[in-house]
């Protein structure tokens, strides 16, 4: 399969610097990336991609048995990156692909330079001294709910997880990208985000690593940022002064500025 068409992949390629692979999140697609686009192209090249079921992504390469694992994607991105001919990459990754890219770094850390984990977490249920912002029944409720009517979870969601009370549009473009992703694949999605639990993985982390996260977020709490700086060895650990799960929308200035400051340093 064309691995170009299977990703939708675009590539900017002005600027002269290091090349950063920006990834999405659950839910989302490559086109909420263009305001950190518009800041980051002058200096570096920029790979941008749609994950398997989500964006403009080849349908037919939809697989629920793969993608019900987080291992699943991870292999598409060293797909891509082998495809590219990509050495010494700078994998962003925004929510669940903060650990694709852990994983796809942990396969062959050999195409990878540094990782940006931005609002990453690794559990989203809580566990025992671990605070990972849900139940399990909280979890549970939540994927009843996105099943039985996806849309109307996108519309209610949508809010919650942008922050922004204030700007209504930002959550109105997030909750249309949640509208255009097919149901049945969002559940999937949602089942391998909500449900892994990646702790285990944190300290294998072979690539200098950036975590950025927001001073609140409702998916996302700062506890577990903390907790993914603690657990990644050598890890950096930014907040930015904004509210939500999704400060390159929210906060592009200082999401853009964070990663360029990490990609750039020796």
């Amino acid at each position: 399969m064309d691995v170009y068409a299977k990703h939708n992949i675009t590539i900017v390629d002005e600027g002269s610097g290091p090349t950063i692979l920006l990834v999405h999140g659950f839910g989302c697609d490559q086109n909420l990336w263009r305001p950190v686009v518009d800041r980051l192209k002058s200096a570096f090249r920029l790979v941008l991609i749609d994950l398997v079921g989500s964006g403009s992504s080849d349908p037919a390469a939809w697989d629920p048995a793969k993608y019900s694992s987080l291992s699943g994607y991870a292999a598409d991105i060293l797909d891509v990156v082998d495809e590219l001919h990509l050495r010494d990459v700078v994998f962003v990754g925004h929510s669940v692909s903060a650990m694709i890219g852990a994983l796809a770094a942990l396969t062959d850390p050999s195409r990878f330079a540094k990782l940006v984990m931005l609002t990453p977490s690794p559990c989203y249920i809580d566990d025992g001294d671990y605070h990972g912002g849900f139940s399990r029944a909280d979890i549970d409720e939540l994927l009843e709910s996105l099943g039985q009517n996806y849309l109307g979870w996108s519309r209610a969601m949508a809010p919650v997880i942008m922050g922004t009370p204030d700007r209504p549009e930002l959550a109105d473009e997030l909750a249309d990208t949640f509208c255009r992703t097919d149901p049945e694949r969002a559940l999937v999605f949602a089942r391998t985000t909500f449900l892994s639990d990646n702790r285990a993985d944190l300290p294998q982390i072979p690539l200098p690593t950036l975590v950025i996260e927001c001073s609140q977020d409702a998916i996302a709490p700062r506890e577990v940022g903390a907790y993914v700086h603690a657990h990644v060895h050598g890890s950096q650990l930014v907040t930015l002064d904004a509210t939500g799960h999704c400060p390159h929308v929210s906060a592009p200035d200082a999401t853009a500025s964070a990663i360029a400051d990490f990609a750039r340093a020796p």
